[in-house]
């Protein structure tokens, strides 16, 4: 039988563009460990989607059946309604953003059985609160690293 990993996530970023970062709680029985990591520049929905794919990474193993706990409405409903099949399907036709993590997940999501809950940001959810906090920590931190695809794109890089 396959373990079972809970996931929490959440991005943030000052300014929208701007300095960014993004939290992760992953727990598994036991286990808990925590993430993150800041950006100079950046967008808020790359960091939820971020944070995501961090999360997933941070895994040792494939197969795994996941519960990923997310505040961005953007990154849940993309991957439970559906959304992401159809900007695959298109190659992201229209300019859809962020195609870049889009794929990355994608991939990753491959190896392992996911499934997303949204939760109420800023609410009552220890976890949700706690990945906030792990997130703009990073992004008011000083190591930031560049997010080279999105700078790039909007001529920063």
């Amino acid at each position: 039988m396959s373990s079972s990993v809970t996931i929490y996530t959440d991005g943030a970023a000052r300014g929208n563009p701007g300095p960014g970062g993004y939290g992760v709680v992953l727990m598994s029985g036991t286990h808990k460990k925590e993430l993150s990591q800041g950006y100079r520049y950046t967008t808020n929905n790359r960091m939820e989607l971020m944070a995501v794919i961090a999360g997933i990474k941070a895994l040792k193993k494939k197969g795994m059946h996941l519960q990923i706990y997310s505040d961005s409405q953007y990154v849940v409903k993309a991957v439970e309604q559906g959304w992401l099949k159809k900007w695959i399907a298109t190659n992201f036709k229209g300019g859809k953003k962020n195609s870049d993590l889009w794929r990355e997940y994608h991939e990753l999501a491959s190896e392992h059985y996911i499934r997303f809950h949204w939760v109420k940001g800023h609410a009552s959810n220890p976890w949700n609160n706690r990945c906030d906090e792990l997130a703009t920590t990073a992004a008011d931190g000083h190591h930031l690293l560049v997010d080279e695809a999105y700078e790039a794109e909007n001529g920063r890089a």
